[in-house]
């Protein structure tokens, strides 16, 4: 029998009944069911360096070409919500392979897209075959690897989730400049048909499932429709605000102010209508198990932390450094192939030490990287660089897999797929939230430290008449007339301060994540994690006390 945990919450033994493995090696169908989550989850980032070259392929600003990332994840977040419903009307094999064949289909269109409009459209139907992929992989896992195994699969599939962002810069820069921008959505065809062909051969669609499927049929499917509705607006309009705030200079824009009241509405209406419904699309009462609760929220934060810094990241290097975006992508490979030891090692020491001690770890090392990198100059070298990210990249995994190991612990056998796409939802709002945060506060310091380094650029300071002085004469000396050298020299040192602006402004945001890491580390107490028991975790997991 399971035990009940101090709060009265049932703990639910493992059993392979659920498993997607069936006669076949777990590990074999955890390599399989990766290939279509890491094409997925390359694809959210590996675009981000192409915008130029589309927009001017496509004849459209640049502002308009924003819309090829921003309909993805609008797509991506509506459909992630009824992921779990959606698999348990169709079958989650079936759902799984309908989701691939969407994506590979759609990304086939989207590199034969004549226009920006069309190009959207085929974005938009990507997001939505990608938007499954991420809940139900993850699921997958849940329901095939016992407790004391889990820690090292949700490792695997870590490896995916971090290591792809971090690739699809380098990824997506390499192929824009040696090919096109075209191949960066043809690379996903040949991968899909592999994805496709190994799910159908070893991927099994346990006896369990399918009698449960026939007992909800036999009932009558009940689709939450209000829920719905209420998660897709909000969803789809936190990523309008968050995607373009920027661009848009945020509330002073009506589409930014519309957006955030309508998102707001919508996901507290939807909070409040799950609760009440019997049916519901996600069932919000998986928040009273502790660990879930906590899990979530971390989870949310590792979005914030990922997302953001592997966006911001090449962004200083590019804007700052004056590199390519072949050259920022670089920066951040040695993160990557860092990540690729400590995953695996994270998922193995998890079974010897506290879940708990290894997050602190964790997150200690993550506000090391945070703290170097505030402290970098317009002098720093690409070694220094690569060396900050480097100790992200350690970090992160000693976060991330004990925290989905210890997610999960009390949450029925059945609601795994609820809970996989809650979590999918919050890794995707962090992301988006830490995209956001970071260029609305970039865009903040840059206003502060312009005003007040450009009062030191007047006549009446000696220092910068001095500087000025210096630079015509040295232009004078290679040949320019004394008026246009005193014009270029004004020049250049403006040019310099505006470099400087940058860097300070890049320096205050690096500090500000940290900051936030700090301040949200508490979320940890909250966590109950089984402790290490001589190199495994013990069969039947509960909430067991720290």
């Amino acid at each position: 029998m399971a035990r009940v945990g101090a709060r009265g919450d049932a703990a639910h033994v493992w059993t392979s009944a659920r498993s997607a493995a069936g006669r076949h090696s777990p590990w074999l169908i955890a390599t399989i069911i990766s290939i279509s989550a890491f094409m997925e989850t390359l694809d959210t980032a590996i675009a981000n360096v192409s915008l130029q070259h589309i927009a001017g392929s496509l004849a459209v600003s640049y502002d308009q070409a924003t819309w090829v990332l921003t309909s993805y994840l609008i797509a991506n977040a509506v459909v992630v919500p009824a992921s779990s419903w959606l698999a348990n009307v169709f079958g989650r094999k079936h759902y799984y392979m309908a989701s691939v064949a969407l994506f590979t289909v759609s990304s086939l269109l989207c590199g034969l897209a004549p226009s920006l409009t069309f190009l959207i459209a085929a974005r938009v139907a990507q997001g939505i075959g990608g938007g499954g992929l991420a809940p139900i992989t993850q699921a997958m896992l849940v329901d095939t690897f016992p407790p004391q195994s889990r820690g090292k699969a949700m490792a695997a599939y870590g490896m995916i989730v971090i290591l792809a962002p971090m690739l699809g810069p380098l990824l997506g820069g390499y192929i824009t400049d040696y090919l096109s921008w075209h191949w960066i959505f043809f690379i996903n065809v040949p991968v899909g048909i592999l994805s496709l062909t190994l799910v159908e051969a070893y991927v099994d669609e346990p006896p369990l499932l399918v009698k449960e499927r026939h007992e909800r049929r036999t009932r009558g499917f009940s689709f939450d429709l209000p829920g719905a509705v209420l998660i897709s607006l909000g969803l789809a309009f936190l990523e309008v605000m968050t995607d373009r705030g920027v661009q848009d200079d945020w509330f002073a824009s009506p589409l930014i102010r519309a957006a955030a009241v309508i998102s707001g509405v919508c996901i507290v209406g939807f909070v409040v209508w799950e609760l009440l419904a019997r049916q519901p699309l996600l069932d919000m009462r998986l928040f009273k198990h502790r660990n879930f609760a906590a899990g979530t929220l971390l989870i949310m934060v590792i979005g914030v932390i990922l997302f953001g810094t592997t966006q911001f990241l090449p962004q200083f290097l590019q804007q700052v450094m004056g590199y390519t975006a072949e050259q920022a992508g670089l920066a951040l490979t040695f993160g990557g192939m860092i990540t690729m030891v400590s995953m695996p090692l994270a998922g193995v020491l998890t079974g010897y030490f506290r879940p708990r001690n290894m997050m602190w770890a964790g997150l200690g090392v993550i506000c090391v990287s945070l703290w170097t990198m505030s402290h970098f100059s317009v002098n720093v070298t690409f070694a220094q660089v690569a060396e900050a990210r480097a100790w992200q990249s350690a970090g992160i995994p000693f976060l991330f897999v004990p925290l989905m190991t210890a997610a999960y612990v009390g949450v029925p056998g059945n609601r795994t797929g609820n809970a996989a796409a809650m979590i999918a939802v919050a890794r995707n709002v962090g992301g988006s939230l830490g995209i956001a945060m970071v260029q609305a506060l970039l865009a903040r310091r840059e206003q502060f430290h312009q005003v007040r380094l450009v009062d030191g650029l007047q006549p009446l300071d000696a220092a910068y008449m001095h500087a000025v002085h210096v630079l015509t004469r040295l232009f004078i000396s290679r040949g320019a007339a004394p008026a246009l050298a005193a014009r270029m020299a004004v020049g250049r040192i403006y040019e310099l301060m505006q470099r400087q602006v940058l860097m300070l402004s890049f320096d205050d945001v690096f500090w500000a994540l940290m900051l936030f890491v700090i301040a949200v580390s508490p979320v940890l107490l909250l966590l109950r994690t089984p402790p290490a028991r001589g190199g495994s975790v013990p069969k039947r997991v509960t909430e067991a006390p720290l």
